[in-house]
This record gives structure tokens, C-alpha cells and sequence, in this order.
């Protein structure tokens, strides 16, 4: 089994490290009030999705 033959050292971890990122979430617009939404989920807004009313607002 192979193993690393010397320690790694802080900086190489830390750079490795650095791309570890968080996205923001995209987002998209009601169809029917036009606010700001997560794609693929009920609008908190309106309580609609794909043009029907789901949720109860």
C-alpha cells in the first residue's frame, strides 16, 4: 500500500485547501410573482409551482 514518504507540510496543505469554495445558489424568477426563487422548488412567495398552486402562503 503506497504511503506518503514525508509529511505535508502547512502550506501545501493549506493551498490545496484554498479551492475549497462555496457556491452561491442560482436563482431564478416566479412565473407568476416574480420574485427570486430556488430553481425546482415552490416559491415561498406565492406558494406556486409549475403554474399551480401547491403551498398554502
Amino acid at each position: 500500500m503506497a504511503v506518503p514518504k514525508r509529511k505535508t507540510s502547512r502550506s501545501n496543505t493549506r493551498s490545496r485547501r484554498a479551492n475549497w469554495k462555496a457556491t452561491a445558489p442560482a436563482l431564478s424568477t416566479c412565473g407568476r410573482c416574480r420574485q427570486p426563487k430556488l430553481p425546482h422548488v415552490a416559491c415561498p412567495t406565492c406558494g406556486t409551482y409549475n403554474d399551480r398552486k401547491v403551498v398554502e402562503v
